[in-house]
């Protein structure tokens, strides 16, 4: 780490604290040549490996974007799309890996999407995975009714269960 005063070559850290978000970590220098101090912000890099073969950073943004598009004219807020990109950065850099393929982001992206909204999950999986015929939409849309019986049933045996 370079000194950002007179560029002496190396530092010496005095402090180090995670930040709020628990995704870095901020930490407090001085330098041996110069003395002066100056705070550093360390984050774990993550790049996506796109179908292409092209790298580049991993960003909240483009999932929003993304998704966005899935959202439209959809009940859904900027927040709740800020949420769900948090989500799926949290469970990506879960994985510990440092490159992570597009296509796996875009798996990720499925469950927080159809917890959000089914409609806009049915758009963004359907770009996403590339149906081309009726019968993909209509299987798509038999796992979802099959996953919402089941959590419908699953709340009325734990309000059966809470009521005795």
């Amino acid at each position: 780490m370079f000194c950002p005063f007179c560029r002496y070559p190396d530092s010496r850290v005095t402090d180090s604290r995670t930040s709020d978000d628990g995704a870095s970590i901020r930490r407090r220098r001085q330098c041996p040549e110069c003395n002066m101090r100056f705070s550093t912000t360390e984050t774990a890099s993550l790049t996506v490996v796109k179908r292409s073969g092209v790298t580049q950073p991993f960003s909240r943004d483009r999932i929003v974007a993304g998704v966005r598009k899935a959202c439209q004219g959809r009940p859904v807020s900027e927040a709740d799309l800020a949420l769900l990109a948090q989500t799926v950065e949290e469970s990506v850099r879960a994985t510990g890996a440092a490159q992570i393929e597009s296509n796996d982001i875009g798996l990720a992206i499925l469950e927080p999407l159809r917890k959000l909204d089914e409609v806009a999950f049915m758009r963004f999986a359907s770009v996403y995975q590339g149906w081309e015929t009726l019968e993909d939409f209509e299987a798509a849309i038999n796992v979802l009714r099959v996953g919402r019986d089941d959590r419908e049933a699953e709340e009325i045996q734990s309000s059966q269960e809470s009521g005795n």
